[in-house]
């Protein structure tokens, strides 16, 4: 009887000691609590860590960069517009003396052109340009070109060329009415322009520079293989002129870029 009751009070004792023998080590709870411990400190070593700071702040830095070198393109560009306003009216008033002296108005005693330092400009609220001869009518448009009334300098130079087409002004004015849709970009339009000027009017003294105009339509429009054959004759033809000097230099322009 005392044996068993020894038996009895052994068995009772086992789940008691199979409780012990399990470590803190194997319980799941801190093995999960110790995992995420390891994890929380593999983020915080990674936010924590120099070479991260670093490429934040070159981050920054470039960005810094590409603000400042977008105002300098900017400025640029602004600068250019501004360079090729001032040639555009350089070349515009040096044509206006040439053609004065084409019609004898360059000798002593000529009235300067409207424009021209000392002589009336067109009234601001203008219309179309009028003029009893096809001199007046050739001065007053070119006048409101000069001074950047483009559509109404059109129109004088359309009716010159519609009225007296047979005028010695009338190359000139061809070229000129295609010039008023060059400068505000409507190359569509003022291609068909510089092809009358080159074509209906081969003794006009603006042939060579009607001529590179349709090149640079071409080239504005995409039409790359018509552009260069129209430069290439520019300088064939007329090889000590300005505008061969600007042909080569456009065709020099679209090789580098591979056209």
């Amino acid at each position: 009887m005392r044996i068993d009751r020894i038996a009895v009070a052994l068995l009772g004792l086992l789940p008691l000691a199979g409780c012990y023998t399990t470590g803190p080590e194997d319980d799941p709870v801190l093995v999960k609590l110790t995992q995420l411990d390891a994890r929380l400190s593999k983020v915080e070593a990674t936010l924590n860590n120099d070479s991260l700071l670093q490429l934040m702040t070159q981050l920054q830095s470039t960005q810094e960069e590409v603000r400042a070198l977008r105002g300098e393109i900017e400025t640029a560009r602004n600068d250019m517009e501004g360079m090729r306003g001032q040639q555009r009216e350089q070349f515009i008033n040096l044509d206006g003396r040439l053609a004065a002296i084409e019609r004898g108005a360059g000798t002593a005693g000529a009235m300067p052109e409207a424009g021209d330092e000392g002589a009336p400009a067109p009234a601001p609220g203008a219309g179309a340009p009028a003029g009893g001869t096809d001199a007046e009518l050739y001065d007053s448009s070119f006048a409101l070109l000069k001074n950047g009334r483009y559509e109404e300098a059109a129109q004088g130079f359309r009716r010159l060329v519609e009225t007296w087409p047979q005028s010695s002004y009338a190359g000139n004015s061809q070229y000129w009415l295609a010039e008023t849709l060059y400068v505000r970009r409507d190359f569509t339009k003022a291609l068909p322009e510089f092809t009358k000027a080159v074509e209906q009017y081969p003794r006009s003294s603006k042939v060579g520079d009607a001529m590179l105009k349709v090149g640079f339509c071409q080239y504005e429009l995409g039409h790359f293989q018509e552009a260069r054959a129209a430069m290439e004759r520019v300088v064939e033809r007329y090889p000590d002129s300005s505008a061969a000097k600007l042909a080569t230099e456009r065709l020099d322009r679209m090789r580098r870029e591979g056209h």
